[in-house]
């Protein structure tokens, strides 16, 4: 009963010694809200390494191909 008084004494401003009702529900809210966004870092985080992982080609296929062009297809189709 009497955190309830001096709650209500904090709402009204007789008193400074604490939150208002008003800053404890913007405190919650505010927390709630940084949890939030850093989980979704977090997410974005795994998500980036994951992807940077699948882009990694081994050493051997770093290598440029070098392939003649085939002569015989691009003279049937010239010819065809």
């Amino acid at each position: 009963m009497r955190n309830w008084i001096a709650q209500a004494d904090r709402d009204s401003g007789r008193r400074s010694d604490g939150l208002t009702s008003a800053e404890r529900d913007e405190l919650v809210r505010l927390r709630r809200e940084l949890r939030v966004a850093k989980l979704e870092v977090e997410i974005l985080k795994r998500a980036a390494a994951y992807f940077a992982q699948e882009n990694v080609l081994p050493n051997d296929l770093h290598r440029p191909v070098h392939r003649r062009p085939c002569r015989r297809s691009a003279v049937r189709l010239v010819a065809g």
